[in-house]
């Protein structure tokens, strides 16, 4: 039976839509990839704490060189895209047992497989935006829809959008090009936040992204379609199944 299930571990906070049934598979890969990078921050603490790009250590696991080569493409420091390194380690977990829908938030950041449609509720933290939704169709790979808020949510951003959100089937790419269209978008001018969108758009592996601010929407490349939704104001992202 399919359910929405609240998780926590440290400082990650998942929200799981699956079948119950691999919830177990879920918090084993959360606890692993928590692991894996907390493994990395007492050896460097620099990972840690660092806003630039990061070159990544042959040695390093895989996940941690991921979070690397994104933190490169972006613009910005490698965890930027730790949420979305969690989130998509546990889909990939429960995918690899055999799920065939599931959705993972993690702090605003979303991974997902899926076999059908799903409304993804937007929260910008702007007056007429409250409603808005996205209508994303059944996948054949995990990917990711990832989201940063200079007013909304306690992550870090140098900018003051409602939401950038960002399209890609790399989930991690996905959660640092987030972050970097957050900082981008300064004033809300609607020429900066349509020259943002072009520059994010442009970074290999993007599909598309979106931003709103000062009651304005800037919106580049490939987009799922903006429907009508009614979510919680408590996070960036809402899930509908």
């Amino acid at each position: 039976m399919i359910v929405r299930t609240h998780y926590e571990v440290g400082q990650t906070a998942l929200s799981v839509v699956c079948d119950e049934s691999y919830m177990d598979a879920v918090r084993d890969a959360v606890f692993k990839a928590r692991e894996t990078i907390e493994s990395k921050i007492a050896e460097d603490p620099f990972f840690g704490i660092t806003f630039d790009p990061y070159a990544p250590d042959d040695r390093d696991d895989p996940l941690i060189i991921r979070m690397c080569q994104s933190s490169e493409k972006a613009g910005v420091g490698p965890m930027a895209g730790v949420a979305g390194a969690v989130a998509e380690r546990a889909v990939s977990a429960a995918v690899g047992r055999g799920c065939t829908h599931i959705i993972v938030e993690n702090g605003g950041d979303i991974a997902m497989f899926t076999d059908r449609t799903s409304r993804i509720g937007v929260f910008a933290g702007e007056e007429g935006f409250s409603d808005m939704a996205l209508e994303v169709k059944a996948t054949d790979r995990i990917t990711g829809i990832c989201s940063s808020s200079g007013k909304v949510g306690p992550s870090v951003s140098f900018g003051s959008s409602g939401i950038c959100t960002v399209f890609s089937d790399d989930v991690i790419l996905a959660d640092c090009c987030a972050t970097a269209f957050g900082n981008m978008v300064r004033t809300g001018d609607r020429e900066e936040m349509s020259d943002a969108a072009e520059r994010i758009c442009s970074i290999d592996g993007v599909r598309g992204c979106m931003c709103v601010c000062n009651g304005s929407l800037a919106v580049c490349g490939e987009v799922p379609e903006l429907v009508k939704g009614t979510y919680g104001t408590d996070k960036l992202t809402g899930v509908d199944y």
